[in-house]
């Protein structure tokens, strides 16, 4: 069995969720923090926290964000899964260059 490899991930940090929601897409929409809560039926809190960067997108955040965009909820995990996936990378970089590969025999 050979081993498949993946394209190097680059040293950038993935842009987290949030932040393209506050940079991007709210203004893009025109809508404010109170009013995009509103929409999505949650608290102003909930949603700051986001933006904030705090606070990771859930699969139920991602439904409402996916039906409020019109881009539907798998954008927004993914965008969550990468950013996610990329700092446990960096973080556990050590450790994991002490795993070694296993081959099938």
């Amino acid at each position: 069995m050979r081993e498949i490899r993946v394209r190097k991930p680059t040293a950038l940090e993935p842009t987290h969720p949030g932040e393209i929601l506050r940079e991007e897409v709210l203004p893009a929409l025109g809508l404010t923090v109170s009013e995009a809560a509103r929409r999505l039926r949650v608290s102003r809190q909930a949603l700051h926290a986001i933006l904030a960067e705090r606070s990771g997108v859930s699969p139920e955040m991602a439904l409402r964000l996916g039906k409020l965009c019109g881009n539907g909820p798998g954008l927004w995990l993914g965008l969550q899964q990468t950013h996610d996936l990329r700092r446990a990378e960096l973080r556990l970089a050590a450790e994991l260059a002490e795993i070694p590969t296993a081959t099938a025999g």
